[in-house]
């Protein structure tokens, strides 16, 4: 049955290998980066990985996405190793995806992409059954352009007699199938959503705050210390799936604050319309608290990669504190006195990088902490006090007395 393969649980870590292409638009560097994450993407879903393919190519090969020898070499290595599935770091088109499954079809070897591998870990991590119909509906739309002979079961979850047109293929059955049932998760997604958004009315007009950031880097854990609460987090990527809104008193003033799912580099599309209702937390909000990792060596393209996703939901320009998580794990290396060469990223400490671009966020709109040892917590909330209080004020003039008080 389908929901087995869209609903995959994993009981026993599985292996895999990893394969990635360096092109004009990717270069070793930025795919070494790529995965990385897709190793840790990788291990989130109870896999180990094995080995790792590499490619320069000018762009991916349209039949087979990487070329026929690096094709065959992988063969070699999956005969001797047996891993259980190949995971891709691009999205597959159909095409590539069919003639992959063919070519590693006697091994019994599985055939993922990025795309298919965070769908994979989203189904593991929903817990509500809002978020479990949010990503079965980007599942199904994942599947659906995919779908082959292989899926002709499909037809057993609806009833045979009538339901199939003369000479209709069962390739089609299959289709309308999933197309019947995405149609069935878009209408109950509506209700809920109307539903989340009459909730968000009822919440009053207290300000709200939400968390924002790139997934793992520290989000849930702020939330609860901030709201003295107990919200999931883990050491892994997407912990937090479900919207999680507590409220947060600061001295006199309370507020709201909301956790939402984190960003990361090549999300599908899928599920970014699947996870609409979560995003508009996000539009909703009269400030938002933009969380990175310093610690991690590419932070500032995760920084980048959350503010290009923040102007694409329309809300860059909402006010923002930036909130550097982490500062007890950041590392660099001491520079030999004789080294005459460039400093790279490795050598720049702490304190330096808070004299570049970082010192250009203004002192009232950025904090460097670490929620884990609770460093600098108080620092923060007086950040977040001087941003709600205005916000406040501006909203509720009459009410200033309250705050000289």
């Amino acid at each position: 049955m389908i929901e087995k393969k869209v609903h995959s649980t994993h009981k026993e870590q599985e292996t895999c290998v990893l394969v990635g292409l360096v092109t004009r638009d990717q270069n070793r560097e930025q795919l070494d980066e790529y995965l990385d994450e897709l190793a840790f993407l990788a291990e989130t879903a109870n896999a180990r990985c094995m080995k790792r393919f590499t490619q320069q190519l000018d762009r991916p090969d349209t039949r087979t996405f990487v070329g026929s020898g690096k094709l065959q070499e992988i063969m070699d290595y999956v005969v001797q190793h047996k891993p259980t599935m190949i995971i891709f770091d691009d999205e597959l088109a159909p095409s590539q995806l069919r003639n992959l499954e063919a070519f590693f079809k006697e091994r019994e070897t599985k055939i993922l992409d990025r795309n298919n591998l965070i769908l994979d870990i989203f189904a593991a991590r929903a817990r509500t059954a809002h978020a479990k119909k949010q990503v079965e509906l980007a599942q199904y739309q994942y599947l659906l352009p995919r779908l082959t002979r292989l899926w002709s079961h499909l037809e057993k979850q609806r009833g045979g007699i009538g339901m199939r047109g003369p000479g209709e293929q069962e390739i089609e059955t299959d289709r309308r199938i999933v197309r019947d049932r995405i149609a069935l998760l878009k209408d109950q997604l509506k209700e809920i959503d109307k539903q989340m958004a009459t909730q968000r009315n009822n919440r009053g007009a207290m300000v709200r705050v939400a968390l924002v950031g790139y997934t793992n880097v520290g989000k849930s854990t702020i939330m609860n210390l901030m709201a003295k609460s107990e919200v999931f987090a883990e050491n892994k990527l997407f912990a937090t799936l479900d919207t999680t809104v507590r409220k947060v008193v600061i001295q006199n003033l309370p507020f709201l604050l909301t956790d939402t799912v984190g960003f990361i580099r090549k999300l599908p599309h899928q599920l970014i319309e699947s996870f609409k209702s979560t995003l508009d937390e996000t539009r909703e909000a009269d400030l938002l608290i933009h969380v990175v990792d310093i610690s991690h060596r590419n932070f500032e393209d995760h920084y980048a990669v959350v503010n290009q996703t923040l102007h694409e939901l329309g809300v860059s320009d909402k006010p923002t504190v930036v909130v550097f998580n982490k500062i007890d794990a950041y590392k660099h290396v001491e520079r030999d006195a004789d080294d005459l060469t460039p400093p790279g990223k490795e050598h720049i400490t702490l304190e330096e990088y808070q004299l570049t671009w970082m010192s250009k966020l203004n002192a009232r709109n950025v904090a460097f902490i670490s929620a884990t040892q609770r460093e600098h917590i108080d620092a923060l909330r007086e950040i977040l006090y001087e941003h709600i209080r205005q916000i406040h004020i501006t909203r509720y003039p009459h009410n200033d007395f309250l705050f000289e008080l």
